[in-house]
């Protein structure tokens, strides 16, 4: 009996338990009945918002490009489970992902009015720099799509394919140089240790020149000049800018300002010649520093008492005072008019050494900013016959473009996301493309300072577009790994160095909240907590402008970087801080992206002369309180810099590690 009331008893409880997981079931079914809708509608608008023209590159003032990693990085403190379920789902819907890593572009310059026909009040001046930049932007964004669906795997493949051949030597006949657009023989990958290049040519007689710089002539005077160039050039920058000359090699036979046979030899980097080493016929001083062991300066002229200093300044000053004396020949100048000679030129450790029949006349010391592979070009010009041109001993592989070289792809060296709250300071780099080795170097000095490691303080690369292919799909490879590049989507050129300008305004004041925007170049090295400190010295309810000013400035009228009075009317430029590295406050940062939008902004090819112009707009509404500093160095190094400028990438490293192992700021006059 028991056993029957156990049994009954265990069926119903069966029979309820079946009832109870039928129920469950049922409701299961129906709870995901209406959430199935709810969360796809929800992740449908996540990916629309993700993928769209969207975001960032919706806004109506982003002009800019970075890499897809930094950007969710950005996003995240905001809604982090958001954004991992977007990742998720969209890994898994886009299976060529690896081919997106920079954000999907398709107008990024859109909300910028290119169009020259609609603006309104605009200078000669302003209206080509549009074109220009019209021009630019649409050749840009051509090279932009080719890259955008490039794999890594294809990106190195195209650049190895457009990797030149590597002669070892390289000759030229007389006839066929000439014939040459620009009188260049190309040196496709630069010098090395050891590469000497030999010229075989005759000096032509003197010609009567009436319109020179040599000497200031009167109407109907002319003197008589005989002189030629030979120059090692490197690859251009950016469009309009004329290529580094690594050695000017310059001998004067007859037309130099002192009247007696000179040879001058310099180096011009980033537009800005150095101090030039003249020979003009005395030995170097036993105490100067030699080259590889060589004089900088062999004799060609003798006097009476043995070439001392004390007669070399008698010399100068009869020459003065009108009596001058013969001065007799110990050897004769290494070039004679319609007089054939053979030169070599050899890179050797130290610097360049040039030989004439057989005989070392000069050597002239490398200079900051140059490697020898940087010597891509030889160019002749003046009053010279050239019979032949050999180099040899040529680097037998291409380092021009082996960033991977210079870049040390280490998870230390990447930029911390942004912070979601505005910072103390946001500096801005102008770069160029193929500037691997110069960013790689800021990278492991001064945007090491602790301030950026922690976000406080924000640094970004500015980086326009390169001609060449493979430099930019490197420079895409660079910008999604480090996180700290801004793609500016035009082709570069040097009078748009104005807009990039603009770019880090924008992207101080709208992408970060900067207090302070700063704007420097890839060869400036900062100072960051000094020069932030000298900002906040400032009160915070005052716009500034800090830099090393230029106060009643001449715009240049004659030579290559003249300035038209079309192009600017006035006798003086505003006041305006040198560009490798000045600091506005963000009112006046916010002025000019707004100004630029509305197309009120005067645009000027010399970037930092157009900020010291829209500085002194803002000024005449609001006080500006300009702030002047030399230690805002302009050329070179000093002692207790705040920013020092051309720095070489070995210059940078070393400035870096004097500041952290002595604690303070000494300079590295190393070349």
């Amino acid at each position: 009996m028991k056993k029957a009331k156990l049994d009954l008893f265990m069926s119903l409880s069966r029979q309820k338990s079946v009832q109870i997981l039928i129920f469950v079931s049922i409701l299961y079914i129906l709870l995901v009945s209406f959430e199935v809708p709810f969360v796809f509608k929800t992740v449908s608008q996540e990916l629309e918002n993700y993928n769209g023209i969207g975001g960032f590159l919706n806004s109506q003032t982003s002009f800019f490009l970075e890499s897809e990693e930094n950007l969710e990085k950005k996003e995240a403190p905001i809604r982090p489970l958001d954004v991992v379920t977007v990742r998720r789902l969209r890994k898994n819907y886009d299976s060529n992902q690896h081919e997106r890593r920079i954000q999907e572009i398709t107008h990024p310059l859109s909300s910028l009015n290119f169009d020259v026909g609609n603006t309104e009040n605009s200078t000669t001046t302003q209206l080509q720099i549009l074109k220009s930049a019209k021009e630019a932007y649409f050749v840009g964004e051509k090279l932009w799509e080719e890259l955008k669906y490039l794999s890594p795997v294809a990106a190195t493949a195209a650049a190895s394919s457009k990797e030149e051949a590597c002669p070892h030597s390289i000759s030229m006949a007389g006839d066929e140089f000439w014939g040459k657009r620009g009188r260049l023989m190309v040196l496709p990958c630069g010098l090395t240790l050891g590469s000497h290049i030999t010229i075989v040519g005759k000096p032509r007689m003197a010609h009567a020149e009436h319109e020179t710089k040599i000497s200031l002539l009167k109407d109907g005077q002319y003197i008589m000049v005989s002189q030629f160039m030979m120059e090692l050039q490197g690859l251009k920058t950016v469009d309009g800018e004329d290529p580094p000359r690594i050695l000017h090699f310059n001998p004067r036979l007859k037309g130099d300002w002192s009247g007696k046979p000179v040879i001058e030899q310099n180096t011009c980097y980033r537009t800005q010649w150095g101090a030039s080493q003249r020979c003009e016929g005395w030995k170097s001083r036993a105490d100067e520093e030699t080259v590889d062991g060589q004089v900088k300066c062999e004799k060609w002229i003798r006097d009476e008492d043995n070439h001392s200093e004390e007669t070399k300044a008698s010399w100068w000053l009869n020459r003065l005072i009108g009596r001058t004396k013969k001065v007799s020949i110990d050897w004769p100048f290494p070039f004679v008019e319609d007089k054939l000679f053979v030169l070599t030129l050899s890179a050797a450790l130290e610097g360049y050494h040039v030989n004439v029949d057989g005989r070392h006349v000069t050597s002239f010391p490398y200079r900051t900013g140059f490697a020898l592979e940087d010597a891509t070009g030889l160019t002749l010009n003046g009053d010279i016959d050239i019979h032949l041109i050999v180099a040899a001993s040529l680097p037998t592989s291409h380092p021009s473009f082996a960033p991977q070289r210079y870049l040390d792809m280490s998870p230390i060296w990447k930029a911390p996301p942004l912070p979601d709250r505005p910072v103390d300071l946001f500096i801005g780099i102008l770069s160029a493309g193929n500037h691997f080795a110069e960013r790689m170097a800021v990278r492991k000095s001064w945007m090491q300072n602790r301030l950026i490691k922690s976000a406080n303080v924000v640094a970004r690369f500015f980086v326009a577009l390169h001609p060449r292919k493979e430099v930019n799909a490197e420079l895409k490879k660079e910008a999604e790994f480090f996180g700290d590049i801004v793609v500016v989507p035009y082709m570069d050129h040097y009078d748009l160095v104005v807009l990039k300008t603009v770019a880090i305004c924008e992207y101080g004041v709208r992408r970060v909240a900067a207090n302070y925007v700063m704007k420097c170049d890839d060869d400036t090295f900062v100072r960051v907590e000094t020069v932030l400190m000298e900002a906040n010295k400032i009160p915070e309810n005052r716009s500034l402008y800090i830099g090393n000013i230029n106060y009643y400035h001449k715009p240049l009228r004659n030579g290559k970087w003249a300035v038209t009075y079309e192009e600017w009317p006035e006798e003086v430029y505003p006041p305006y801080a040198n560009g490798p590295g000045y600091i506005v406050s963000a009112d006046i940062a916010n002025f000019i992206v707004s100004g630029f939008e509305k197309h009120k902004l005067r645009l000027f090819k010399m970037e930092d002369v157009s900020m010291g112009l829209w500085v002194e707009q803002f000024n005449s509404s609001r006080r500006v309180e300009y702030v002047h500093s030399l230690k805002f160095c302009q050329f070179g190094c000093i002692e207790d810099y705040y920013t020092a400028h051309y720095q070489s990438p070995r210059q940078m490293i070393c400035l870096w590690n004097k500041l952290q192992e002595q604690g303070k700021p000494q300079c590295c006059n190393m070349r």
